[in-house]
């Protein structure tokens, strides 16, 4: 469903592998299971077939061997029909046949319930992933979600609770936060960890860029198609570009603090992008994370054209300075050498299936969700003009989905006014 992307860039095992662990077993442990022995085949059904969605189903088969893409679904006929256009590079892992190719907005739903798929790709915008991991979980799959994992604080809760019921099932959840299985940021910030730099006492995080993809309306789409076509420009389904995109580096500087700041204070704007085409939000984000240290933390994120370009992370230690993906400078100086590895956005779904054959799965939700609402924090005081607590924004009732999710009349919220718009 999502436009965002490009393929190159993106990039409970049941049935007979079950057979090893006996029903009754199952039935005493109380428990469901996503089983996976070192030669079972992994069988993904893509939820989401917009670029991001489709790389991500490429990055899966790349990322190890028996994997097969077996299902898609998609609000949008157009767009499945695309994708799966788009995907007969992959030869014979590519075996989605018309009957297991669903359209929508309850095509997650008909994926899910393929029992044959054991493994799920969950790449729609950002604001249906709460209830589709949910739905993904209680169906008993393994699950590859992309980034951000909610847009307010209500599904931020939702997701932790997804997490905390996949632990439960031994179910694997990775998220699309590619630099926790990139070799270069792994090794610089476990020295970091170590104590190469000392305390960490500040730092800055970066995603300025110039403008991305819009889609003209047609005659012929509701407010609701146009909108989830255009889904980066509409805070109930993008989260913001702060939100969206930047949750990356604000990730990082979480990894490096080692969990979430306690306070967020900021400022941002509609500055460039006002047509009311862009939806309503800001352009521009400008936000001071304080850490439990008292570590300050600038973080900026712009999308405007005509603009010098940075994606970037940097800490401040008492002993050094690291960029945190690649080098040290401190007392002894230090550069990653990289060598023969898989990209990130493949070793993502590596590290994924490795874990479900491995039998110790991996569980992402609740730092993904933690950053994810580091971000919205940051966004909650931009909009408002105040300084927000971690506190503040974890028991915020804030729900920003619409009632009815249906193709038809859907009102855009007002541009945010700081000073006048409230923290919800």
């Amino acid at each position: 469903m999502s436009d965002h992307g490009n393929i190159s860039r993106r990039g409970l095992l049941k049935g007979a592998a079950v057979a090893t662990v006996s029903a009754a077993a199952m039935s005493a442990l109380g428990t469901n299971y996503a089983w996976a022995a070192g030669s079972d085949t992994i069988r993904v059904g893509l939820i989401g077939c917009g670029g991001r969605g489709t790389g991500a189903a490429h990055d899966a088969c790349a990322g190890a061997e028996n994997v097969e893409i077996i299902a898609m679904g998609d609000v949008f006929p157009d767009r499945l029909a695309q994708s799966k256009d788009q995907m007969k590079d992959l030869g014979e892992k590519f075996k989605v046949k018309d009957d297991h190719a669903f359209t929508g907005f309850d095509a997650y739903q008909k994926v899910l319930g393929l029992s044959e798929v054991n493994y799920v790709i969950l790449a729609t915008p950002p604001g249906f992933r709460s209830t589709h991991l949910k739905a993904a979980v209680e169906a008993g799959k393994n699950v590859f979600m992309e980034k951000p994992v909610a847009v307010d604080p209500t599904e931020v809760r939702s997701v932790i609770e997804s997490g905390d019921m996949a632990e439960k099932k031994g179910l694997a959840i990775v998220t699309g936060t590619q630099r926790r299985h990139q070799g270069e940021y792994i090794e610089t910030i476990k020295r970091i960890h170590d104590g190469a730099i000392g305390e960490i006492v500040s730092g800055n995080c970066y995603w300025n860029q110039g403008s991305l993809w819009m889609h003209p309306r047609k005659p012929e789409w509701s407010d609701m198609e146009y909108q989830i076509r255009n889904w980066i420009y509409f805070t109930w389904i993008g989260g913001d570009h702060i939100v969206e995109q930047h949750v990356h580096n604000i990730d990082v500087i979480n990894w490096v603090m080692n969990g979430p700041p306690v306070s967020a204070y900021g400022m941002g704007g509609r500055q460039v992008r006002t047509d009311p085409a862009y939806g309503h939000i800001f352009d521009h984000f400008a936000i001071e994370y304080v850490y439990a240290n008292g570590a300050r933390v600038t973080s900026m994120c712009r999308q405007q054209d005509g603009t010098d370009a940075r994606v970037a992370e940097h800490v401040v230690g008492t002993k050094g300075t690291s960029n945190c993906a690649n080098y040290i400078k401190g007392a002894e100086e230090w550069k990653y050498k990289k060598g023969s590895e898989l990209g990130p956005y493949q070793q993502e779904h590596a590290d994924l299936i490795a874990s479900i054959r491995e039998g110790k799965p991996l569980n992402e939700a609740k730092r993904i969700a933690e950053s994810t609402l580091t971000a919205i924090m940051g966004r909650m005081s931009a909009y408002s003009g105040k300084l927000v607590t971690w506190e503040q924004a974890m028991k915020s009732e804030m729900s920003l989905m619409p009632a009815k999710i249906e193709l038809g009349p859907i009102p855009v919220a007002p541009v945010a006014m700081p000073g006048k718009d409230k923290v919800a």
